[in-house]
């Protein structure tokens, strides 16, 4: 006897029985029960889902000669039913859109449609990857689907319900099918395996189920080959070498050692993947894969049930996990997708790749300009870091002093009318190792005086002091907020309005200033440090005769990057990463 793939022979038969698309079969069963089944259904969805299945199983339920009307339980016993698995009945037809495509083939389907069913109650048309009907044949059908007659039913199906036209849409009842899930894959092989009386380890279902794709007829189609292998019992392993699937264990090391920053380590475990007869793209899929797994357990948890993992898996992934943080792992699957891309069409793509990888595994780990400024504020790292050897790490051109402006030992009262709120005349003279301390230990110079404004309105006083108030900032609330603060100008003072304006350029700078509550800080200090309250307006100054991109375009390459360099925030940065430039790329 002929074998029969497991594809064919574990073919769903009932409603019930159908894989991952209980709503589908739900819908249709009530349909079928108050006698409300459509004349013409169509069913879309990716490939190996259940689509020709489900038509399947609702032809025999509307045909079923064991019951006098359709049913909900077809009997999968009768003349009707037995035709209808094997493809072979007389009143349910199955026809291919591929090789059925042409205006002649429908309007013999239309001249046939008018003659009643031989010996069931329906005459069912089942046309499979419809979408591949020429429009001359779609509207050589559209009056026979309007207006059919009432013996006739039609069932569509389509992986690209795109290319169906929408008058055909519009008088069909559309359902679309859904990918399985893995865990639902995985329990049918598993139900399969078992029927087979085939021996199989726990470490093989789970990765055939992920590699199926959402397919249920991939999955056992791949079960068959794993089967033919002859290998007893079925393995994990059979999935590397038979199947092209990459080495879990060498994908985690590839990952370890890129967490680790270790260059050398990470060059080797690509040379043992590839090495194993795994492509490049095979390398880039298995790590977006792995790393999408990482991001899981870092936003919620190893338990989550968004992972398909084992339960060793799943060990593995929480210890790599806390060697990376959410921000590097959502740039490393975004850049690693664009990769995908580029080595499909470069003759390197060994370099390509093995110079990306060498790119994550020699940077710091990445965090927003607000956890870094707060951090330097702080004097603190929060993040979690990326482990770097000394003969790495890059080393700043310049000197990071200079990204931000530092209170110096010892600063001179601002240049606004001032008196000093607290008598100094009685205080004993420190010695210079005593002021050096104290200075160390309060981190705020003009931290006895208050500035007094005696003219509300005296914006001239506020611009010669403006260099001070900086060194101020800088003091009480950190170099990031001061260096941010250093681009703009104040413009306007009136009535405690205190009004600063950025250049152009500058709005991201003005924009920081806004977030996170830098604005109240600020608000905050200078009103404890001058005798009237302090509102501050941020804005930024206009160009009256060019528009910013006009004079962007205008800026020669040279001085676009050494504006850039210079830009407070971008020095912020640097300083805090202890980084350098290394491209730049503009939008």
């Amino acid at each position: 006897m002929a074998y029969t793939v497991l594809a064919r022979k574990y073919r769903s038969q009932r409603f019930d029985e159908v894989i991952g698309q209980d709503p589908i079969a739900r819908t249709l069963k009530n349909a079928i029960k108050t006698a409300r089944v459509a004349h013409a259904y169509l069913f879309t969805g990716t490939r190996g889902v259940g689509k020709t299945t489900m038509a399947r199983v609702l032809a025999k339920s509307l045909n079923c000669l064991s019951v006098d009307a359709p049913t909900t339980e077809p009997c999968c016993k009768c003349q009707s039913c037995t035709a209808v698995n094997l493809g072979e009945d007389i009143d349910v037809i199955e026809i291919d859109g591929a090789t059925h495509n042409g205006v002649e083939q429908v309007r013999e389907l239309r001249q046939n449609a008018i003659y009643r069913p031989a010996r069931a109650r329906f005459k069912i048309y089942i046309i499979d990857e419809v979408h591949m009907l020429s429009v001359p044949a779609f509207n050589a059908l559209l009056k026979t689907l309007e207006e059919p007659p009432s013996h006739v039913k039609f069932i569509f199906a389509t992986t690209e319900p795109n290319k169906v036209i929408a008058t055909i849409q519009s008088r069909c009842q559309r359902f679309d099918f859904s990918n399985i899930t893995p865990t639902a894959i995985a329990r049918q092989l598993e139900s399969i395996l078992k029927a087979e009386k085939i021996k199989y380890e726990d470490d093989l279902v789970l990765p055939l189920a992920k590699m199926a794709n959402g397919s249920m007829r991939d999955a056992l189609s791949l079960l068959d080959r794993l089967i033919s292998t002859g290998a007893d019992p079925l393995s994990g392993s059979l999935l590397e070498e038979f199947l092209g699937c990459a080495n879990s264990e060498k994908v985690w090391n590839l990952i370890d050692k890129i967490a680790e920053s270790d260059a050398a380590g990470t060059l080797a475990a690509i040379e043992d993947l590839i090495g194993t007869g795994t492509s490049e793209v095979q390398t880039i899929d298995s790590l977006v894969d792995y790393m999408r797994d990482l991001m899981v357990v870092k936003s919620a948890g190893a338990d989550s049930e968004l992972l398909i993992l084992t339960a060793e898996q799943r060990k593995r992934a929480g210890e790599l996990a806390e060697k990376f943080d959410i921000a590097a792992l959502v740039y490393n699957i975004a850049t690693l997708e664009k990769l995908r891309w580029s080595i499909k069409n470069t003759d390197t793509a060994r370099a390509l790749l093995e110079a990306s990888l060498l790119r994550f595994a020699l940077s710091e780990h990445f965090m927003n300009i607000d956890t870094l400024l707060s951090q330097l504020k702080g004097n603190s790292a929060t993040g979690v870091k990326k482990k770097q050897s000394a003969s790495l790490r890059p080393k700043p051109t310049t000197s990071p002093q200079a990204a931000i402006p530092k209170p110096p030992a010892k600063i001179d009262e601002p240049q606004l009318p001032i008196h000093d709120s607290q008598p100094t005349s009685h205080e004993p003279q420190a010695t210079s190792h005593e002021s050096r301390a104290a200075s160390s230990e309060s981190q705020t110079p003009l931290h006895a005086s208050r500035l007094t404004v005696h003219d509300s309105n005296d914006i001239q006083s506020i611009k010669a002091a403006w260099q001070n108030i900086l060194e101020l900032v800088a003091a009480k609330l950190g170099g990031g907020t001061a260096g941010l603060l250093s681009s703009a100008v104040p413009s306007r003072f009136d009535n405690g309005l205190l009004t600063l304006e950025f250049p152009p350029s500058a709005q991201m700078q003005k924009q920081m200033c806004e977030s996170n509550g830098r604005t109240e800080q600020i608000q905050s200090l200078l009103a404890e440090k001058l005798s009237a309250p302090v509102t501050l307006s941020f804005e930024l100054a206009e160009t009256p005769t060019q528009t910013k991109a006009e004079v962007k375009q205008k800026r020669p390459p040279a001085q676009k990057r050494n504006e850039l360099i210079n830009d407070p925030a971008v020095k912020t940065v640097l300083l805090g990463l202890d980084a350098t430039i290394t491209g730049i790329e503009e939008d």
